[in-house]
């Protein structure tokens, strides 16, 4: 007599909303452990947040902490990798780990059905997986703040995400809108690029660290001090700026009066100088305040002075833009980042995972390496319906 065995239909797969490096280390761990991870991209190709970044843009971290599970990145890409490389990484990681992707597909909404989770995507596809990994970007939607007059600026008005390269600004004279690594990485490229004036406009003094000190880089402080009391980090980061960053107040760029840790807490990394220092010093970019308002041809600034620049360019961040697709969900705080992160799932919202929605000063990459392989641990563990 023969005996069969009951057919059960094919576990559903993971979802991996997002085909940048988080999403694609999360399928590559899940598909290390046996675990089917299907990739939905919006775009066309993988990596499409640093496909639009600008040219001269380098990793922020060494080479060797910035790597993926399962893939190292080439010597032949150097202590710092350009943007170009990192795309070309990303691409090789994906043939390598053979994953699976699908492209041009957005999803709009997720929901909770049962022990499942329902995608609703482009086309009207409504797709069922077993756990869903939200990994869409910490540089999601670009952010331009609503200044009075903005609409009727009579100059150009762009964000940075739309910055390539000073090409386009060679003569002009130009005001970077914001002092985080984007803006003040844009005013020194600027300024070595041919643009007539370049001006920094800043709300709150950054803290700036070196690369490297001595050979040592700043992202192994960060990963050595994470852990420390905030307060002890503060003092520490005082005491490394005093030694390896000259005192710039008399160009605008007083110390911060906030620790260097308490900053990072509120969501503000330190510069990394990559330029922007010997920029200053040396009168190639100018500080000034804040911008208040547009009128007409000129921008007010918060210290009352008026600039009639040719350019304006708004390196003023970008939003999470999480709550179309999770916000019903009561899974996000109240800067619409995700309440818990990693191998965590929001306590309401089992098998709903998150990567990539901190800045963290141990490096975005190498962070979101541990991530995948927790979230992957995590998942693989949990028993299939």
């Amino acid at each position: 007599m023969a005996i069969t065995t009951p057919h059960r239909p094919p576990a559903h797969p993971v979802y991996v909303i997002g085909g940048g490096p988080g999403g694609l280390a999360v399928a590559a761990a899940l598909g290390a452990r046996g675990v089917r991870a299907v990739v939905l991209e919006k775009s066309d190709a993988v990596g499409a947040s640093w496909r639009a970044h600008y040219d001269r843009l380098r990793l922020h971290t060494t080479r060797r902490l910035s790597a993926l599970p399962g893939l190292k990145m080439p010597r032949s890409f150097g202590r710092w990798v350009a943007r170009a490389d990192v795309v070309r990484y990303l691409e090789k990681y994906a043939e390598k780990h053979e994953l699976e992707i699908v492209t041009g597909v957005e999803v709009f909404r997720i929901e909770r059905d049962g022990a499942e989770w329902i995608l609703h995507a482009t086309g009207g596809r409504r797709l069922t997986g077993r756990a869903v990994v939200v990994a869409t970007g910490y540089n999601h939607t670009p952010h331009v703040p609503d200044w009075p007059g903005r609409d009727a600026y009579e100059g150009e008005l762009g964000h940075a995400r739309t910055y390539r390269n000073p090409g386009p600004y060679e003569g002009k004279d130009v005001l970077v809108v914001g002092a985080g690594n984007t803006g003040a990485e844009i005013a020194a490229d600027l300024a070595e690029g041919g643009a007539a004036r370049v001006r920094l406009a800043i709300r709150t003094v950054p803290h700036i660290v070196r690369r490297t000190t001595a050979g040592w880089p700043a992202q192994r402080t960060g990963i050595l001090v994470r852990r420390l009391p905030v307060a002890l980090v503060d003092r520490m980061g005082d005491l490394m700026a005093r030694v390896a960053v000259p005192d710039l107040s008399a160009h605008g760029l007083p110390r911060p009066a906030t620790g260097v840790a308490t900053r990072q807490r509120e969501g503000a990394v330190p510069v990394q100088d990559v330029g922007l220092i010997d920029a200053v010093r040396a009168g190639k970019v100018e500080v000034v305040a804040a911008v208040e308002a547009f009128d007409g041809g000129e921008v007010l600034l918060a210290d009352g002075t008026r600039v009639a620049p040719e350019a304006v360019i708004a390196a003023t961040g970008y939003r999470r833009a999480l709550e179309p697709l999770v916000g019903h969900l009561d899974v996000l705080d109240e800067r619409g980042c995700p309440v818990v992160g990693g191998s965590r799932s929001p306590r309401q919202a089992p098998g709903l995972y998150f990567t990539g929605f901190a800045n963290p000063i141990s490096g975005m990459l190498r962070e979101l390496a541990l991530d995948a392989e927790r979230i992957a641990r995590r998942i693989a563990g949990t028993k299939q319906s």
